[in-house]
């Protein structure tokens, strides 16, 4: 407890005094709906998290703060008084929370290709993380994704090794802030080490509620120098620019799994790049080591390098495998204790032992409308103009407007997956701003909306919108064969089409999608998926800002064009990436193809 000493002096006394029992707690982490505070306590647990959807009831900022709370107290009552870490999956704001601002998904902050706004939008969602008590985020993702059939696409910044490099550094300094003890900030969690995004479609043999996954939990089929060359340059960045926690993938290279990998995690990642933090494994990632062996994948996943196991719910289990494996000495004492003394270093560059909980009573700094004006600024910035044609965009004042799409009025659906629960879903699932209600503000009587395009018989107007929609989805749920977007909205088109002498298709995806009829429109805006203040789509629609959105994606002709690694340009491709227009149709980057 003295505040005097090093970090490596005050976890290396800390250490000295825990028992074998007290070390396996401070390296296992559980979800809150599987353990209360008091059972938390009596098993010296190291730290909670909250899955997507693990929010209390009621889901609101000061019920998540007392939640956090209650572990921590306790906690601190325990023998040696260790406070907990508390975990979230925040995304693209702190998403599992009602209210909080949910800015677009990273597949949108790749498209601004800012720098800058993207340590906003992160110093912004450590902000609301504090407000409720919580400070780690499970993000940024800093994958490379080569084939936008992953359904973690929209997690990523885009296809390019330096880009993602660069904004994930950025997310992590607007977490951390001027660091790890200050206020308001956030421990980062580079993620997922390593080859997220670069698995063969048809590799995986994982499931979730849906059936199979394609690609996701899949295998990287390429020799480790092309491996480490694609992959590994965003996690020496992440460390460069402070991060001290890294989450292990569920991929798998032609050796095995990445849980498993001494080489990958000791030798590379702690070795080459000298990370000094700890390295954390995905939910229930290291039961995957040796398929139908708990015991063998804990030993091997904690021997190659793995400090903490989000286990996430079997505790007893967990805590008891790991002391017989110490015990019987296939697990070894020296590899338990640098885990835990990098654990502990952690949390005491955080401050947590002088301060183990944030400053109470800002319920209000979640979904500040100061964090909203950062939203609807990245929401503006995002969008990418892939087509249009005369005088088109911007939508001058006066013009009759007909909106129609099922996405144009639901918050859910332009928010995507990770929000409010893991997969996400249809409907005002949270607090924000649709299209509708946000062309409604500004065009008033010049605006008629159908969800379905069934607008009354004579109906006519200058310029129709019509926003086309993939369905909130995530992780390998999400991994798709065909790129489609629902019939039904494209449907919606052709209903659309001979009402107006204009039309603009709105497209709000995770990734590019298969365009198909799509083309067909005068104008085509990506929107990617916005989160909760769509009047930044406004913004741009109506003139407020430019179009500067780039794709951060190469945006293919079909499916089996999606893998892109190794590719030129322009193979197999609609739009290279970087393509992106501006209102007059000048280029921002390269040229279609």
């Amino acid at each position: 407890m003295d505040a005097g000493k090093s970090v490596d002096e005050r976890a290396g006394a800390l250490l000295g005094q825990m028992t074998l029992d007290e070390k396996i707690g401070e390296m296992a982490q559980i979800e809150k709906n599987a353990i209360d505070a008091r059972t938390s306590a009596a098993f010296n647990v190291g730290s909670i998290l909250s899955g997507g959807g693990g929010y209390p009831d009621p889901n609101t900022p000061q019920a998540w703060y007392d939640m956090v709370k209650s572990y921590q107290d306790a906690a601190l009552g325990t023998r040696l008084g260790i406070p907990i870490l508390y975990g979230v999956d925040a995304v693209h704001g702190h998403n599992n929370v009602a209210g909080a601002t949910m800015f677009p998904q990273n597949v949108g902050i790749g498209a601004t290709n800012d720098p800058a706004l993207a340590q906003q939008v992160c110093a912004a969602t450590a902000a609301e993380m504090n407000a409720t008590g919580v400070r780690w985020d499970f993000g940024p993702v800093v994958a490379v994704p080569q084939d936008i059939r992953w359904g973690r696409t929209f997690e990523g910044y885009g296809e390019r090794t330096d880009q993602v490099a660069t904004l994930g550094a950025a997310c992590i300094k607007g977490l951390q802030g001027s660091g790890l003890g200050a206020d308001d900030t956030s421990a980062a969690t580079a993620k997922h080490f390593i080859g997220d995004g670069g698995t063969a479609f048809g590799s995986s043999t994982s499931s979730g509620p849906n059936g199979p996954y394609l690609l996701d939990q899949g295998v990287d089929q390429v020799d480790e120098a092309t491996l480490l060359k694609l992959f590994l340059p965003p996690y020496r960045s992440a460390i460069d620019a402070g991060a001290r926690i890294v989450m292990v993938s569920y991929s798998s290279t032609t050796a095995g799994k990445v849980h498993g990998d001494r080489h990958l995690i000791t030798d590379i990642l702690k070795g080459q790049l000298g990370f000094i933090g700890f390295v954390l494994s995905d939910w229930g990632g290291v039961d995957q080591v040796v398929p139908g062996n708990y015991s063998a994948s804990l030993e091997q996943g904690i021997n190659a390098g793995i400090d903490m196991v989000m286990v996430p719910t079997d505790y007893v289990r967990f805590i008891t495998t790991v002391k017989s494996g110490v015990q019987a000495g296939t697990i070894e004492q020296e590899r338990i204790d640098d885990a835990v003394r990098r654990i502990l270093r952690v949390k005491f560059e955080m401050g947590l032992f002088e301060k183990p909980m944030p400053a109470a009573g800002k319920a209000s700094d979640v979904g500040a409308d100061a964090h909203r004006a950062i939203a609807r600024t990245a929401v503006a910035q995002s969008a990418v103009l892939l087509k249009t044609s005369g005088n088109l965009l911007p939508i001058t004042s006066g013009r009759k407007v007909l909106l129609a799409g099922q996405g144009a009025d639901d918050i859910g659906i332009q928010s995507g997956g990770w929000t409010i629960t893991w997969q996400g879903s249809e409907g005002e699932i949270t607090r924000g701003t649709t299209l509708r209600a946000a062309l409604a503000a500004r065009l008033g009587g010049n605006l008629a909306f159908d969800r379905n395009g069934a607008f009354p018989t004579g109906t006519k107007a200058e310029v129709g919108i019509v926003v086309v929609a993939e369905r909130p989805y995530a992780e390998g749920v999400g991994d798709s064969s065909t790129l489609q977007l629902p019939d039904n909205d494209v449907a919606v088109i052709a209903k659309v089409r001979p009402l107006v002498k204009s039309l603009v298709v709105v497209v709000m995806s995770g990734r590019p999608v298969i365009l198909g009829d799509v083309a067909s429109a005068d104008a085509i805006v990506e929107a990617w998926l916005p989160g909760t203040e769509a009047s930044g789509l406004t913004d741009v629609l109506l003139g407020d800002k430019p179009f500067v959105g780039t794709t951060p994606y190469t945006w293919p002709k079909a499916p089996a064009d999606a893998p892109r690694s190794g590719k030129a340009p322009c193979d197999g491709a609609v739009y290279p990436v970087g393509y992106g227009l501006d209102s007059t149709s000048k280029l921002l980057g390269p040229p279609a193809c």
